[in-house]
């Protein structure tokens, strides 16, 4: 891990087979959000508790004044990072263009965009755009929007072939909610975590699917056990002692799994990553050299971009495909001095104690892409992968 690390830290970029070197041209992140206060239903209704939950400091689904933290402390993290590469200045404002973000209308989304741009460029008045509050920014929420066209059968029945069905899902995660009874600590003989039969089905307005069962009940309880740790509301000196780091990553599969539905199979991946992923592309190709993209969103928008390029999802303190709050991938795009061009595909995470305590400490991986056995990719190919797998004129995609 600690040679992975390096080669996406590196500041002297180069080909690792051709030895020759190679400018940035251009950064993008596409990011989730920071530390929230849980969604109203998350933990669904029904599920018990040896010990009341904490009180959060703000309302449902807003950013956290420490989730705002952490972010001003990612961003200036980033901004060493990104100054080494080449892609921004080492100190003052950046050029004006040379630092574009952009957020899903969420306050959440919002606030995380305005908290990273603050540590970015401390006193620069960084510009952060996203559509009115009110309304739904087809590049995070697509599906949504409606801005592909959805068949829910096609939609389940990629679904089911990915998963093994979504009753098998629930049944192999059986140990990790046997421990989510566990902590919750509620004493009861059966279950803490509601405890229904897996049912897929489509969405009322027909541009989704809806999921209920086990994965549904406790993925949201378990995220929500995660926010509570990063935010410092738990374990407290007298309750949620169980809930520490090595229990939060094995719960975390729980909220992992949730992606298995949604965004990963390749039906759901191409709809859900289609309309940001171009975006990506474009702004991968502008004219130019250095100079930063953020895509302030959800953890959805990782995990289906992801998905959509072959890339798995792996950082130290969660479990695997799971993404915490200012998780982000990151792709660099680079030229060598013969004009050829190519991507780097970085994972970018702060543990859960880094969150909790607002370190620096950040984790930074390189990431094959779609095969490749090298740590880039042509640009050429990775435009045409992508774009393959994030067709839409295809009814069935198992």
């Amino acid at each position: 891990m600690a040679q992975v690390l390096l080669i996406c830290a590196t500041l002297a970029w180069a080909g690792a087979s051709q030895g020759r070197p190679m400018r940035v041209e251009r950064v993008v992140m596409v990011m989730r959000h920071g530390v929230r206060a849980p969604i109203v239903g998350e933990a669904p209704e029904g599920t018990l508790t040896g010990d009341p939950w904490p009180t959060w400091p703000v309302p449902p689904e807003h950013l956290t004044a420490h989730g705002a933290k952490a972010l001003v402390v990612l961003g200036r993290s980033d901004r060493r990072w990104l100054a080494g590469l080449g892609a921004l200045p080492q100190r003052g404002c950046p050029a004006p263009g040379q630092v574009r973000i952009w957020t899903n209308t969420a306050q959440r989304t919002i606030a995380s965009g305005q908290a990273f741009a603050e540590g970015l460029a401390p006193g620069c008045a960084l510009p952060v755009g996203h559509r009115p509050p009110d309304e739904v920014d087809p590049l995070f929420e697509p599906l949504r929007a409606g801005v592909a066209p959805f068949d829910p059968a096609a939609a389940i029945a990629s679904i089911q072939a990915y998963t093994g069905g979504v009753d098998r899902l629930a049944a192999r995660l059986q140990p990790e909610l046997n421990e989510l009874d566990r902590v919750l600590g509620c004493g009861e003989a059966e279950a803490c975590s509601p405890r229904r039969p897996s049912r897929l089905t489509p969405s009322a307005d027909g541009r989704g699917v809806d999921l209920a069962g086990p994965v549904r009940d406790a993925s949201g309880t378990a995220q929500v056990l995660l926010l509570q740790y990063a935010e410092g509301l738990s374990p407290g000196r007298s309750s949620w002692r169980a809930v520490e780091p090595d229990a939060l990553k094995r719960l975390g599969a729980l909220h992992a799994a949730l992606f298995d539905v949604f965004t990963r199979p390749p039906y759901m991946a191409a709809r859900q990553a289609g309309p940001l992923g171009r975006r990506v592309l474009e702004a991968l190709d502008a004219p130019g050299a250095g100079g930063l993209d953020v895509f302030m969103g959800h953890d959805t928008n990782v995990t289906a971009l992801a998905a959509a390029l072959g890339v798995p999802l792996d950082a130290p303190g969660y479990a695997k495909g799971d993404v915490p709050p200012g998780g982000a991938l990151i792709f660099v795009s680079l030229v060598d001095a013969a004009g050829n061009r190519s991507v780097r595909v970085c994972y970018q995470t702060q543990s859960p104690d880094a969150l909790r305590r607002l370190s620096g400490r950040v984790s930074r991986s390189t990431i094959e892409v779609l095969g490749h056995d090298r740590d880039t990719i042509p640009f050429g190919e990775f435009q045409r992968r992508f774009r393959e797998a994030t067709r839409t004129d295809q009814t069935a995609l198992h």
